[in-house]
């Protein structure tokens, strides 16, 4: 069992949720990283995601390198392609694309990058990832081709997280995409941890606390937040996510 992996499981023992912050390298300068992580940690996030469905900085790395400089907080890729590897990571979510039928996402991508991660010794966190409708055409549905969950079939979105359970993955991702007008829905939240034994964690869409907190009631074991605060990024409003998400 992977150190970051079981760092992940360890928060839960302690706390009714998780709280991740994901960062977008082509949204954040370098230069401005060690404010930025100073705010997220301070606040009271648990961890951090980097990655983004695109990738226009040719930095990554020392993106990584930077942050992990300025944070004790297991820092783990969010790959949107095989190109977002580094060995300055703590971890990578081994992404399957499971809502998909595109082959490409449910294992094109992985073959092109199991060699890299192999010899980089990276530790790797094989998670089912599913996108649901989120209210308009986000970024990874263009990119993939491939039809998001409908918000109102709570048993596809069940379905698809039985089947990564039972393919051995040690997550359940459930999206609703960078950007999206629509968190993904409590009542599917639910419905997919009544029937589900490994954790779920849930982003995209979640523009406020209360929301965040309505997630974790329904189910929910870690929450991802990153657009919600990129226009008003500030240590409080990070404590205010934090708080909600854990339960004070």
């Amino acid at each position: 069992m992977g150190k970051t992996y079981q760092r992940l499981l360890s928060l839960l023992q302690d706390r009714r949720a998780g709280f991740i912050f994901l960062i977008d390298p082509d949204k954040t300068s370098v230069e401005t990283i060690p404010t930025t992580i100073h705010q997220i940690e301070k606040g009271g996030s648990d961890g951090i995601l980097v990655g983004g469905s695109l990738l226009f900085s040719n930095r990554f790395d020392e993106f990584i390198r930077i942050v992990k400089q300025e944070t004790n907080l297991p820092v783990i890729i969010f790959p949107g392609s095989s190109r977002q590897i580094s060995a300055e990571a703590d971890a990578i979510l081994f992404l399957t694309f499971i809502s998909s039928r595109n082959p490409n996402f449910l294992i094109g991508e992985q073959v092109l990058a199991a060699p890299i991660i192999h010899s980089l010794e990276l530790e790797t966190i094989s998670t089912g990832y599913m996108h649901v409708e989120s209210g308009n055409t986000t970024t990874v549905e263009f990119l993939s081709g491939s039809r998001p969950i409908p918000r109102d079939k709570s048993e596809i979105a069940v379905a698809h997280a039985l089947a990564a359970e039972y393919l051995g993955m040690k997550f359940v991702y459930l999206e609703a995409g960078s950007g999206a007008k629509y968190s993904p829905p409590n009542d599917m939240i639910r419905n997919i941890t009544e029937h589900v034994n490994v954790p779920l964690i849930v982003g995209g869409g979640i523009r406020n606390p209360q929301e965040a907190r309505e997630k974790v009631e329904a189910g929910a074991k870690f929450i991802v937040i990153g657009n919600a605060l990129e226009k008003d990024f500030r240590q409080s409003e990070v404590q205010l996510f934090s708080d909600m998400i854990h339960g004070s």
